[in-house]
């Protein structure tokens, strides 16, 4: 049976699982920021714990298939490393977890965040679909929400 899930879970299909996957995640923190579902199911350490399960999966697949792991410091090089390096579906299915998880992780923050400085829910509707979308946008959209409200600027909070 596990080696029916192993050979179940391809790159293409896994991708899919955790595009699909985080979506419930988003709409409940866009329309129920305030449940205990979303305290307890979304903005804890759960969907992240799920993610990095992914990614170490992805990573024990890569090293069964002699993915050279040294090579991903070549981003660091320059452009071309960097994009030479995102022809290898390996390390692109393991940005994007990466870069799922994170946003997932800054709107969580940003839900609650919100709820400690008393933010309508209707305004952290934009930021956090521009963070689902482009996850430093929105950040940057609920900071310029957050002064307008809190009428101060916190950088170290």
């Amino acid at each position: 049976m596990i080696e029916q899930i192993y050979n179940y879970f391809n790159i293409e299909i896994l991708y899919y699982w955790v595009n699909f996957g985080v979506l419930p995640f988003w709409l409940i923190l866009i329309f129920f920021p305030q449940s205990n579902i979303c305290k307890y199911l979304v903005t804890s350490i759960f969907p992240i714990f799920i993610l990095s399960g992914a990614y170490v999966f992805i990573l024990y697949k890569s090293y069964l298939n002699s993915f050279d792991f040294i090579s991903n410091f070549d981003l660091y090089i320059g452009i071309e490393s960097l994009s030479d390096l995102f022809t290898n579906k390996s390390f692109l299915i393991m940005f994007w977890i990466h870069f799922v998880s994170i946003n997932l992780f800054t709107g969580g923050w940003i839900v609650r965040d919100s709820q400690r400085l008393g933010i309508n829910k209707i305004l952290l509707i934009l930021p956090l679909v521009i963070t689902y979308l482009i996850g430093p946008l929105g950040l940057l959209i609920y900071w310029l929400i957050r002064i307008f409200h809190a009428k101060s600027i916190n950088l170290y909070d």
